[in-house]
């Protein structure tokens, strides 16, 4: 919302914007910066000057004030999917990037190595690509590379936001269960997947994980071409040659070796989609290789924030147990022989529930210390529904990993500060602001010296 919004601004709208708590970095700073002005709290009043449009977050539902008002005065409204539809993406040619983990790392990538192509496409990812400033920009270009996601559109459309891209090429890079409060199991959000794969045109291209076993069902099609990717011997895309390094990833892909400056086996896959997607635009792989050795990753996903009398501060967005697990898996490879602290915040609506009582035990066991935060909104879920805090400790502790389930962010900062040593690495996982623990968990280290 926030990218579409600067994009617009800069197309000569008055763009104003509400939400129902304070914003915080990277977007509140994105937005302030361009002087758009986003008033806290949902009220009748943000809407008394009359826009000419309401663009209406997945996140809102019946019983907003704004809501209200909306349909009590018949004002124009539509969901974010249907603006990017009709006023940037119809008429283009849109590559469409989807799957359960990787897609703002992916379409990053790909965006990328279009724009070092000279595509210069119009893009919108969920992040802030740290080459291009900003997760949203919208050109003349005939380009436009989306992240597409499998949440569902509004309160008005359920279906998820992927069908609404018009895709030429998708990228779908995994499927697995998730949004626990839309979907009720993986053939719900296989049915979605369906969905968007039906709209690609025989001209266009599909580009899946070969070695997925969720997406086998889906890719036996015959109204677009098909490819498969992946590292398995039966992808007509397969990766040999990996080799994981501590600042860099090589894979070999036919003849031709590429080497990315992103790190783990889950970003070798990532490249490997991007590499096949680039070719079918027609950029050839020295550019594909120029584009990745400038490539400088995005905010937020394994991004270290800083360096306190020798601890390091990682941010990851991480907050499906796959995504923690294949983190953790590369922080080993990143910095081999250091201790691996697991701070994860259960603020995401999955895993706030205990869908993933077992899943969680599985990812952040694979650190050697985990601090887990007070669950987000507990409140809000039936006790049945719950993620049960006492019980992840337990089996947590059973795998011989000290654990602690600390209710605030002071808290969990003083423990880190009590018992992180020199050469550790403190991964906070989160895919909210959690309190700027990063800002206060250096401060207190800081303040030790």
């Amino acid at each position: 919302m926030a990218s579409v919004a600067v994009a617009m601004h800069e197309r000569g709208f008055v763009v104003t914007g509400s939400d129902q708590s304070l914003i915080y970095p990277p977007m509140s700073t994105f937005l302030s910066e361009r002087r758009i002005p986003v008033m806290t709290g949902y009220a009748e009043s943000n809407l008394s000057h009359g826009p000419d449009l309401v663009v209406v977050g997945n996140a809102i539902s019946r019983g907003n004030p704004e809501v209200e008002m909306v349909l009590e005065r018949k004002l124009r409204y539509c969901s974010l999917p249907e603006l990017l539809r009709e006023f940037f993406i119809r008429g283009r040619r849109s590559l469409v990037v989807c799957g359960t983990h990787g897609k703002t790392t992916t379409t990053s990538l790909l965006t990328w190595v279009l724009e070092c192509a000279g595509l210069n496409p119009s893009f919108l990812i969920g992040g802030i690509p740290r080459n291009l400033g900003q997760g949203a920009r919208f050109t003349n270009s005939d380009w436009f590379v989306i992240e597409g996601d499998e949440y569902d559109t509004a309160f008005f459309d359920k279906r998820s936001k992927f069908v609404h891209y018009l895709p030429e090429v998708a990228i779908i890079n995994n499927l697995e269960f998730d949004h626990a409060d839309i979907f009720r199991d993986l053939s719900e959000i296989q049915l979605s997947f369906r969905r968007m794969v039906n709209l690609i045109p025989r001209n266009g291209l599909l580009l899946a994980n070969g070695d997925e076993a969720s997406l086998a069902g889906i890719l036996n099609i015959q109204h677009c071409p098909v490819k498969r990717f992946g590292l398995g011997e039966a992808n007509e895309l397969k990766a040999t040659g990996i080799h994981l390094q501590s600042t860099c990833s090589t894979f070999q892909l036919g003849d031709v070796r590429f080497e990315i400056p992103l790190i783990g086996e889950l970003n070798v896959r990532n490249a490997l989609a991007v590499t096949a997607c680039a070719r079918h635009c027609g950029i050839g792989d020295a550019t594909i290789q120029r584009a990745f050795t400038s490539f400088l990753s995005v905010r937020r996903r394994m991004e270290v924030r800083g360096e306190v009398n020798g601890i390091t501060i990682v941010d990851d967005f991480g907050h499906h147990p796959t995504a923690i697990r294949e983190t953790i898996r590369a922080l080993r490879v990143k910095f081999p022989s250091r201790r691996i602290w697991a701070i994860f915040e259960p603020r995401s609506n999955t895993t706030r529930r205990n869908v993933f009582q077992s899943e969680l035990v599985d990812a952040l066991e694979r650190a050697d210390a985990v601090v887990v935060a007070e669950v987000a909104r507990l409140e809000q879920l039936r006790p049945e529904e719950r993620l049960n805090p006492e019980k992840l400790m337990q089996d947590l502790r059973l795998t011989g990993k000290p654990a602690a389930y600390l209710p605030t962010v002071d808290s969990i900062v003083d423990h880190l500060a009590s018992h992180a040593g020199v050469g550790d690495v403190l991964c906070v996982f989160s895919n909210g602001g959690f309190g700027d623990i990063h800002a206060k968990l250096m401060a207190k280290l800081e303040s030790l010296v």
